[in-house]
C-alpha cells in the first residue's frame, strides 16, 4: 500500500495517510485503514449499504480483510426505506 506522510490533525502529528475517492471525491485518512474502519469512521455500522472498490463489489463479510490503499475508488450507497 502506498501511503503518504503528511500532518493529520488527530493528534498534531506526522502520521501516515492515505487518499481515497469516495463517490467521486477525494477523502484523506489515516494508513492503515481497513474497509470496516473506513465504514465506521463514516458512522455507517450497522446500516444498510452497498460498497465497491475500484470497480468490485465488496460483501460485508470482508470489510475486515479489505485494506484500502491510495488511490482506491470507493462507493458507498445507502439504502433508503420507505412507503
Amino acid at each position: 500500500m502506498l501511503a503518504s506522510i503528511s500532518l493529520y490533525r488527530t493528534l498534531g502529528i506526522l502520521a501516515l495517510t492515505t487518499t481515497l475517492q469516495l463517490n467521486g471525491q477525494p477523502l484523506t485518512v489515516p494508513a492503515p485503514i481497513s474497509l470496516a474502519q473506513l465504514v465506521d469512521r463514516l458512522g455507517y455500522t450497522g446500516k444498510r449499504i452497498a460498497v465497491e472498490c475500484n470497480g468490485e463489489i465488496v460483501p460485508r463479510s470482508r470489510y475486515g480483510e479489505t485494506a484500502l490503499a491510495d488511490g482506491d475508488r470507493l462507493e458507498i450507497v445507502v439504502a433508503v426505506g420507505g412507503g
